[in-house]
This record gives C-alpha cells, structure tokens and sequence, in this order.
C-alpha cells in the first residue's frame, strides 16, 4: 500500500480511437478496451485506498461526433453496465452519474438508474460517471437553481452545494490520458486546486501499474492552495 492523502481522482479517459489507429483497428475495439482500462482503474483505487474515482465517459460537445460512434457509445455503457453491474455490486462499488442523462433514451435511463440503486448503500469505491457532461452547462444549471431559489447571499459554498458533484470532496489529481493538454470543459469549478497528471499512454494502456506511478508523482508535489 502505497501513503498518500488522496480522496478523489477524476481522469479524463484521452485515446481510446488513436490507440485502435495506431493497431489498424475499428474505433469500437478501442472504446471496448478502454472499458477493461476503467475495470482496473476501479481496482487499483480500491487497492491504493482511494474513495473516490470520476471519470469523463462523454462530454456535451461529444454528440458532435459521427451518429454511429455516438449510438455505439450509448450501447457501449448500457451493455457494460448490465455485463458488470453484479461483479461491481459484488465489489462494493457505488455508482453515479454526473450530467444530463435527461436526453438520454428512456431504455438507457433505466439501465443507469438501476445501476444507481442497486448500489446507493455499498461502502467501496465512489466510482462517478460523467456522461452528457459539460462543466460550463453544470454551472449554468447551478445558478439557475440558485436565483430560482430567490437566494441573495451566494457564496462559493452555494455554488458547490448545486453543482452535481456536491456531496464529494473536490478532486486531489486529474489525470489525462493521450498527451493532450487541456481540460475540456471537465469539472472546471471542483478542479481549482487539483493537481494535473498528463500522461502519453493511450487511456487503454491504463492498468494498476500507471495509478502506482501517478500517486507516486502526486506524493513529490507540494500543495499550497495558492499560499
């Protein structure tokens, strides 16, 4: 067991259709593999002691893509879900979703929700699900609740308090897979002082071995919040 302070990693899970191009291979075979990389992502933060794991598994700006790749990824989480949902119980994993899965099919809201439910009272691993995602759009909904509310007194805590991510602790590390280096409109309020990991590997080249090494690189940092 590696010591660390560690409550919460979000990854930005970067490269699933470059590594099928690099092999010559279908994009789908990449997202499939990238499905086995967040399998041992869950398991490794199960093993290293971390509570809370949020991934980025389709943004806002994702439905831009090619209508067959977006119908695959929408049948690529609700199989998933149906195919792991009793292994990931059987692991005390909790699972949520962050998002709008309001635009999501009907058939695929209820795959989630069960997953939901069928979790809410295990104790392991928070593992979180960002999917119909935009950070920008969360934020747009949290002031809208907030002036609804008819609230005059906002502070920083009343923002957090209607974000979805409001009852867990802020990230500690972002991790980004692919070598690019942005944040894509990923958790833009809870990352201000997270610290960022970008790594080169394709995100289904991530096994237990990359979050050792991760953790290891968040333990040399010093965190100063700005002080």
């Amino acid at each position: 067991m590696i010591e660390h302070d560690i409550k919460h990693i979000a990854i930005i899970m970067d490269g699933n259709r470059r590594w099928a191009k690099e092999r010559n291979l279908p994009s789908a075979v990449g997202h499939k593999k990238g499905v086995d990389a967040l399998k041992a992502a869950m398991r490794a933060c199960d093993d290293f002691g971390i509570k809370y794991l949020t991934v980025y598994a389709f943004s806002t700006e994702n439905w831009n893509r090619k209508p067959e790749e977006v119908n695959f990824l929408m049948d690529l989480l609700g199989q998933t879900l149906k195919n792991e949902l009793k292994e990931m119980h059987e692991n005390n994993v909790v699972i949520s979703f962050i998002g709008d899965i309001s635009q999501l099919s009907a058939k695929l809201q209820d795959i989630l929700e069960n997953a939901v439910e069928t979790t809410k009272n295990n104790t392991g691993v928070n593992l979180q699900i960002a999917f119909n995602y935009g950070s920008r759009a969360e934020i747009v909904k949290a002031v809208k609740e907030i002036v609804e509310s008819g609230k005059k007194d906002i502070t920083e805590e009343t923002i957090s308090k209607h974000l979805y991510t409001s009852n867990i602790p802020d990230p500690d590390l972002l991790i980004r897979t692919g070598g690019e280096m942005r944040v894509s409109n990923y958790l833009l309020w809870q990352i201000a002082y997270s610290e960022f990991i970008v790594l080169e590997k394709f995100w289904p080249e991530f096994d237990k071995e990359t979050l050792k090494e991760c953790i290891i690189e968040f333990n040399r940092r010093n965190r100063r919040f700005g002080y």
